[in-house]
C-alpha cells in the first residue's frame, strides 16, 4: 500500500506523518509502513532542476523522485508534492488561510509567501490536483486548523487502516478571498 500525506506548507504534514511513524513502529496492530519525508529526499539526492530566487525554492525534478520511488511500497509519502505520485489514498491536510498565514510567518516565511501559500490554500490548490490525478474516491480531506497533532495523527491513522472513508470537497476556506 501507498499512502500520500500531501497539503499546502504548513498544514502539519510532517508533525502528523512523524507521529503516525511513531504508531507505525510500535503498534503491531497497524501496517507496516516506512514513512519517506519526500522533501529530504528532493535535498540529499539533488532531485530538483533549478532554484526560483524569486520563491526562495528549489524546483522539484518530479520525474527524479517518480524513478526514487518507484518500486518502493508499503510507504507513507510526505510532501506537498506527494499527490504527485501513484498511491492508494491520498491525504490532504488543511488549514484555514488566518492561522497557515501566521504559521508559516513564525516558522520564517517571508510575508509574500506565506500570502501566497494562504491564497493556494483558499482556492484548494493542492485538494483539486490531488482529485484530478487520484479520482475522488482516493482522496481523504483532513482540516488541521483547531487540531492538536496527535488528533491529526489519529484521522490518518484511520485512512492508513481504513477506517475512514474518502472525505474530498468537506473544508472550504474560499471566504479568505473575500
Amino acid at each position: 500500500m501507498r499512502v500520500a500525506v500531501t497539503g499546502t506548507p504548513g498544514t502539519g504534514k510532517t508533525t502528523a506523518a512523524d507521529l503516525l511513524a511513531d504508531r507505525l513502529a510500535r503498534e503491531a496492530d497497524l501496517p507496516a509502513l516506512e514513512v519517506i519525508h519526500l522533501n529530504e529526499v528532493l535535498e540529499r539526492e539533488g532531485l530538483y532542476t533549478e532554484v526560483d530566487a524569486d520563491r526562495e525554492s528549489k524546483v522539484a525534478d518530479l520525474e527524479g523522485l517518480a524513478e526514487w520511488l518507484d518500486g518502493r511500497e508499503d510507504v507513507v509519502i510526505e510532501s506537498h508534492l506527494a499527490h504527485h505520485f501513484p498511491a492508494d489514498r491520498i491525504v490532504v491536510l488543511r488549514c484555514a488561510p488566518e492561522p497557515l498565514e501566521t504559521r508559516l510567518r513564525e516558522r520564517g516565511e517571508t510575508d509574500a509567501k506565506a500570502r501566497e501559500n494562504a491564497e493556494s490554500e483558499a482556492l484548494d490548490v493542492i485538494l483539486a490536483e490531488a482529485v484530478e490525478e487520484h479520482g475522488l474516491e482516493s482522496v481523504y480531506e483532513i482540516d488541521t486548523t483547531d487540531r492538536d497533532p496527535e488528533a491529526v495523527a489519529d484521522a490518518l491513522e484511520a485512512v492508513v487502516t481504513g477506517d475512514r472513508e474518502p472525505s474530498a470537497g468537506e473544508v472550504d476556506f474560499v471566504g479568505y478571498l473575500t
